[in-house]
């Protein structure tokens, strides 16, 4: 078995992950969401052992890199920073209903980078300027920085949608409180702003290393300051001017509709220095 089987594998793990997740939500059966738990940790186990083949498979080709030069490793990575952080979330708060929209957001980033027609497998050599020790301390920091977005989305939706539906009678009456998703959202945007803040860091050293300057004005680098002040702002508005609730969590979509141009919109649309992620 080699990384790409592996990985296809995970891809059909975490949609069954989802499907019973949802099925839980839908037929309000707790014991589908625990079965959804134990076949996420078993996706993640997947996707774990795929990483770790995936950089194995690179030394033996003779380029010897970690698997986060290419759009589908940032996504296999990516896949595997929200499940582990949405499942020691689940094992702290123990509200697996919160589910159901996390972990659709694991299995379409990993579907998208196995089953797209534009993103290749293909181990290659990395470019010059990706051969840095910078690559794993920035790509790691700013994909944990990604998932604490993500799921602090997730969580969002969650409470806008909750805020609107408050009849007993619905399906959106066995989200967790208001107060319980909003305190969850803030602690993901702490979480993921933090990393963000240094994966901009260390993007900025690794530059230098590179090209010979800290900033550049690059787009991915302009759009990726653009996200972290949107996540400043956030976080002001919460701590000193009190916002909560629905405003957060408006606050929140946007900053996530930022991350997802940065991470996608700048390679599709731009041109820069970074068009090879």
């Amino acid at each position: 078995m080699n990384s790409s089987l592996t990985l296809s594998i995970t891809t059909f793990v975490y949609a069954f992950a989802s499907f019973f997740y949802v099925g839980s939500w839908t037929f309000k059966k707790n014991i589908l969401a625990k079965i959804g738990f134990f076949i996420l940790v078993l996706g993640f186990l997947f996707n774990t052992a795929g990483i770790i083949m995936r950089w194995i498979e690179s030394y033996q080709m003779g380029y010897g890199h970690a698997p986060f030069s290419n759009m589908y490793e940032s996504l296999v990575f990516f896949s595997w920073t929200v499940s582990i952080l949405y499942i020691l979330i689940e094992i702290k708060y123990r509200e697996k209903i919160i589910g159901v929209f996390a972990t659709p957001l694991i299995f379409l980033a990993i579907a998208y980078a196995s089953l797209s027609p534009g993103i290749g497998n293909e181990i290659t050599p990395l470019l010059p300027a990706l051969k840095s020790n910078w690559l794993i301390a920035h790509v790691i920091t700013c994909f944990l920085g990604y998932a604490g977005f993500a799921v602090a989305f997730g969580f969002s939706i969650m409470h806008l949608i909750k805020s609107d539906n408050n009849k007993d009678n619905t399906l959106f009456s066995l989200f967790p409180s208001s107060s319980v998703m909003d305190e969850l959202t803030y602690q993901m945007i702490v979480f993921g702003f933090l990393f963000l803040t240094i994966g901009i860091i260390t993007g900025a050293v690794w530059a230098n290393s590179a090209w010979g300057t800290y900033w550049s004005w690059d787009p991915k680098e302009t759009w990726s300051l653009i996200t972290w002040i949107i996540y400043a702002v956030l976080l002001h508005l919460r701590v000193t001017w009190g916002w909560y609730g629905k405003k957060i969590a408006w606050v929140s979509i946007l900053g996530f509709l930022a991350v997802m141009f940065t991470y996608f919109g700048v390679n599709y649309f731009l041109s820069g220095l970074h068009s090879y992620a």
